[in-house]
């Protein structure tokens, strides 16, 4: 049963382990080599501002800016991994990729004084609504659970889509959030879904004027619908 529960924390942790260890290794090189990575952020409207869609979540401004963001990204990660393994990669790099990408086309710029975005913070809330509001989207008791756990844990970031303070990037948090109630919402139908009991698929049968037998004269029953 340890050894269970063991590989299980491993399985659920190891991407998002990887990906804080990935930004602070970043970080680190950065801060012992005096290197600015900052032009790497995303740079809206700008064809060189592109690569920061890519490179954007890996940079980090200083230490405070990157403890903060580490245990949001490990925590919604695990959660992200555990309740949704099966399409946990796909919903990890589309709100990566459009969050970036609706960053870049929409974010704060401007002429005279180049603004660049950079930080985990934008897949942070698009990973906190995504586990929101794909709970609600599905229906799913147990999904519901963790749609009220992330609500508690992280309500209240939900803030930061607002521009109340210049020097954070609260587009980046607003495309972040959107990006992730897209998805849920594309995603609604794959991964884990409510299970369906005898009675519903009798109410289903007297509708449609019988149940379904096979040649032997098996009654089937569906009780869980999943989509690969």
């Amino acid at each position: 049963m340890k050894n269970y529960l063991f590989r299980k924390l491993i399985s659920i942790s190891f991407y998002p382990l990887c990906f804080i260890a990935v930004i602070w290794l970043v970080f680190a090189y950065g801060y012992f080599n005096n290197v600015n990575f900052t032009s790497y952020g995303v740079l809206p409207r700008q064809i060189s501002g592109l690569k920061g869609v890519i490179f954007s979540i890996f940079i980090h401004g200083d230490l405070e800016h990157i403890a903060s963001n580490s245990l949001p990204v490990l925590v919604l990660g695990m959660l992200l991994f555990f309740f949704y393994k099966p399409i946990a990669k796909s919903v990890f790099i589309w709100i990566w990729l459009v969050s970036g990408l609706w960053l870049w086309i929409g974010g704060r710029n401007s002429d005279s004084y180049p603004t660049y975005h950079i930080g985990a913070s934008t897949l942070i809330y698009g990973l906190a609504t995504f586990l929101f509001f794909s709970g609600v989207f599905r229906k799913h008791l147990r999904l519901m659970v963790v749609s009220a756990l992330v609500l508690f844990l992280y309500g209240s970031i939900m803030w930061g889509i607002f521009p109340f303070k210049s020097e954070i990037s609260w587009e980046g948090h607003l495309f972040g959030s959107i990006a992730g109630l897209l998805v849920a919402f594309n995603y609604r139908k794959e991964g884990p879904q409510p299970r369906k009991f005898d009675w519903e698929d009798e109410e289903e049968d007297d509708e449609n004027g019988g149940t379904e037998n096979t040649n032997e004269g098996i009654v089937i029953n569906y009780f869980y619908k999943k989509k690969e």
